[in-house]
């Protein structure tokens, strides 16, 4: 069996996804953008507010009507939001008006109904008001052709109620990267079922979705596949006739019945070791020009194979902000294997990082709390409580 480093390996995965991950332009509802990654820069079509509008319920005067308090004035109508309104108000009268209702010409100030006496026919005004007070400008948020948003931000719900607000019913964005997902194993049924003799639930199909989903990818099928090699040959070429690029958990190692590795072989993939604890076995294949990655099928393995190997690539691709790496002290000593990189997992404490379990790779439960990968090198046989020690957010 062929062996690589850790970075070598991260080198190949990302040779053989980016050509298929170019990005691509495409235009989405507004309504369906959250999480999206604006593929071009978006100016405003117009101004906001598109109207002068009153920041306050009370009453649209002149300023020049109420310099000399108190005053008294005609109330000569009466402007809710959504009304056209009066178009204009003569000097020395008043219009009642809401929030948000349009400040008509003549008026350049409105008086908050608290100030007044809040009088029906007449109004009596109690305290002056400059020029602009309580109205909002045409276009003091934003001008017709301003930036809105760059290319390469991740949509948020701010992000969209602007849009909304500005009347954009669609935007540019980068097309998702689509991925198909397949778990191998004899052993492995569908949660819901009760377990027969020598049977596990399939974990993997629910985590590398999930995981797929978390980093900007859509998940066009999940299947999966037993032991069989026509069954999984069946499973796989219908993945790649949909996908950009497969993943596959199990069927990689040297022993029997690892049914990936005997279909993929081949047809030119490479199967070798990693070194790397857990995730040592690894493979790599294309199909019809798809990619496929071949992860190990124990659960731990998998998903940390998908973050070392997967989530760079994918993140990359999807316009998504990098996952940076830390250094954090240690709360405890620990030990690690000689000439394996181990990514153990761990938890950020007050104390600095705590080691949860083992480095076994079924104990997901153990994953499960921690929130950070402890990137040990392989050349590190033991560091010491306090020592500084690289880390990957989960």
């Amino acid at each position: 069996m062929t062996s690589r480093s850790v970075d070598d390996h991260a080198r190949e995965v990302q040779r053989l996804l980016e050509p298929a991950l170019a990005p691509v332009t495409e235009g989405v509802a507004v309504t369906r953008a959250l999480g999206r990654v604006l593929a071009a820069d978006v100016r405003s079509p117009l101004d906001l507010p598109v109207f002068p509008n009153s920041q306050m319920d009370g009453f649209a005067v002149a300023a020049e009507s109420v310099r000399a308090v108190p005053v008294t004035l005609p109330v000569t109508a009466t402007v809710a939001a959504g009304d056209a309104g009066p178009r204009r108000i003569e000097p020395g009268t008043a219009v009642r008006i809401m929030t948000g209702a349009p400040v008509p010409a003549g008026a350049d100030c409105v008086v908050p109904v608290e100030d007044t006496d809040a009088g029906a026919a007449e109004v009596t005004v109690r305290v002056s008001r400059r020029q602009g007070e309580y109205v909002r400008d045409r276009g003091s948020d934003v001008h017709s052709g301003d930036l809105l948003l760059a290319a390469g931000t991740e949509l948020t719900a701010r992000h969209l109620a602007m849009f909304a607000a500005v009347g954009t019913v669609e935007i540019p964005v980068r097309r998702r990267p689509q991925f198909a997902v397949i778990t191998t194993g004899a052993e492995l049924i569908s949660a819901g079922r009760p377990l027969g003799p020598g049977q596990i639930y399939d974990s993997n199909s629910i985590a590398l979705s999930a995981s797929l989903a978390a980093n900007g990818v859509d998940v066009v099928s999940v299947d999966r596949s037993t032991d069989d090699p026509e069954r999984f040959r069946e499973i796989l070429y219908r993945a790649t006739a949909s996908a950009d690029a497969v993943i596959t958990s199990g069927g990689v190692s040297m022993g029997e019945f690892e049914v990936v590795r005997e279909v993929l072989t081949p047809l030119g993939g490479w199967f070798g070791h990693v070194g790397m604890q857990p995730g040592g076995p690894q493979g790599l294949a294309a199909v019809d020009g798809v990619p496929v990655l071949n992860f190990p099928g124990n659960p731990v393995s998998t998903l940390v194979s998908f973050e070392v190997f997967a989530r760079p690539v994918l993140r990359r691709a999807a316009g998504l902000a990098p996952v940076i790496a830390d250094r954090l002290p240690l709360a405890a000593a620990l030990t690690s294997a000689a000439g394996k990189r181990q990514f153990l997992r761990g938890r950020r404490t007050s104390a600095g990082v705590t080691l949860e379990s083992g480095p076994g790779s079924h104990l997901v439960a153990a994953l499960a709390r921690a929130d950070v990968l402890v990137d040990v090198p392989e050349d590190v046989t033991a560091m010491e409580a306090g020592d500084k020690v690289r880390v990957w957010l989960l």
